[in-house]
């Protein structure tokens, strides 16, 4: 985490340390992110006796290392969720997504979590009119229900990101910002203070059933509960290989310029709104509370120099931003996404006493924050039927050892279709000179 701008910056955490001893709780959770936290906090405050096992330290991945941008929804729009899961389900399943960001905000009012938060909303800009076309769609979906969001002009879509180079955009102004690895601390002091026991650089080495309980291994100890979480998303390793293979890790990396000058800051996402645009392998930035902006893409699978695994986010700056042209880069930084076939996030019971919740495909912070909720409450006893999300049956991806390869295949093939739709972008720019792209 050295190179990322959330480290330098962020509020401290708590002082942990490993787990040396045997204990026994109610309920054990594998990973203390957003999902395990949250979840964590819920149990606590309900009375139960909880064990928080991370890996390394809380937030040294995903949850500390994401883009920060509070996001409802999921990447299906409401009208598809509801034709999967049906009008019961689906509408709840809706409600839930929905959410995400009441859930987050009201997490940090009420533990007065110091994250840098902000509730401007979200844009997500059209890059084609193909798009425009979807996302007017989409705007009309949650309006119909009632979330605040409007359909934007090309005219005010420039004005409130400072870029001419979208035909148009939707703002869900539900959206918002936070430091991520400041708000993840939060919530481990959140969850420690109502009672759970965390405990940082205690990876899970071995999970054994023993007559109807689990037993967690760690190097120095072990746990045994009768209930275990596990929550650890894109980072999930062959502790239970099944449940590994139902996602695929994708790499995500960003990077953050200098502060920019005052007289530019003020046409730069002038009301703080963050955005993520919509090429196939979208761009999602924002500004910190610093000035500075902070731009992410898709990474690489390669361990590369940093000059080549930025390469595409200063070409993004410079296409989006013009007049940001010659800025310094201060800080980059990457870590993982966990992509789901179905892009939707999952939950399930593996086996009696071992639940999961897993794959928010981008949408981590609010989705994730939810879903160590439901998982709570399911290990608090509520019927699966009854929970705020459906349960599926695992799903192992087939053949899922050659999925990565694919993907890697899939995320260049993308990237060399978003270059062409640039190209010739700039040629019809060429023949429409009132048009700048």
């Amino acid at each position: 985490m050295a190179g990322s701008l959330w480290y330098a910056t962020a509020a401290p955490g708590p002082v942990l340390g490993p787990l040396t001893a045997s204990v026994r709780a109610e309920v054990a959770i594998i990973g203390a992110g957003y999902t395990g936290l949250s979840a964590a906090l819920r149990l606590a405050e309900a009375g139960r006796d909880v064990v928080v096992l991370e890996a390394l330290e809380v937030g040294e991945r995903a949850s500390g290392l994401n883009g920060g941008q509070v996001i409802p929804g999921v990447k299906h729009d409401p009208d598809i969720l509801e034709e999967m899961f049906g009008p019961v389900a689906g509408s709840r399943l809706v409600d839930t997504v929905a959410s995400g960001p009441d859930v987050v905000f009201d997490l940090i009012r009420k533990y007065e979590i110091a994250c840098a938060a902000t509730r401007t909303g979200w844009i997500q800009p059209a890059t084609s009119p193909a798009t425009l076309e979807v996302i007017a769609a989409r705007v009309g979906q949650w309006r119909r229900r009632g979330a605040d969001v409007e359909l934007l002009s090309a005219a005010e879509t420039a004005r409130l990101i400072g870029s001419q180079r979208y035909l148009g955009a939707w703002i869900d102004r539900r959206g918002g910002t936070i430091q991520p690895l400041s708000y993840v601390r939060g919530l481990a002091r959140a969850a420690r203070g109502a009672g759970a026991r965390i405990f940082s650089q205690s990876p899970a080495t071995d999970l054994e059933e023993t007559h109807s309980e689990w037993r967690i291994q760690t190097p120095q100890g072990s746990v045994v509960s009768a209930m275990v979480i596990i929550a650890t998303d894109a980072y999930t390793d062959r502790l239970v290989d099944p449940l590994r293979r139902t996602l695929i890790p994708v790499p995500s990396f960003q990077v953050a310029t200098e502060p920019i000058c005052d007289e530019l800051r003020q046409t730069i996402l002038p009301e703080g709104q963050s955005a993520s645009d919509t090429w196939h392998l979208l761009r999602y930035f924002r500004l910190d509370p610093t000035g500075r902006l902070v731009m992410g893409s898709r990474g690489t699978f390669a361990d590369v120099p940093v000059a080549v695994a930025a390469r595409h986010h200063y070409r993004a700056v410079r296409e989006i931003f013009p007049q940001l042209e010659g800025i310094r880069y201060e800080y980059h930084w990457g870590g993982l996404v966990g992509m789901t076939r179905d892009h939707l996030p999952h939950l399930h019971e593996i086996a009696p006493g071992l639940l999961t919740g897993l794959g928010y495909n981008g949408r981590g912070v609010a989705m994730a924050t939810v879903m160590g909720r439901i998982l709570a409450d399911w290990a608090l006893g509520m019927p699966g039927p009854e929970l705020a999300f459906p349960v599926t049956p695992l799903a192992p991806i087939p053949m899922h050892r050659f999925n990565q390869f694919g993907a890697r295949m899939v995320i260049q093939g993308l990237r060399a279709m978003d270059g062409l739709a640039r190209v010739r972008d700039r040629w019809s720019a060429r023949s429409a000179p009132g048009l700048s792209l």
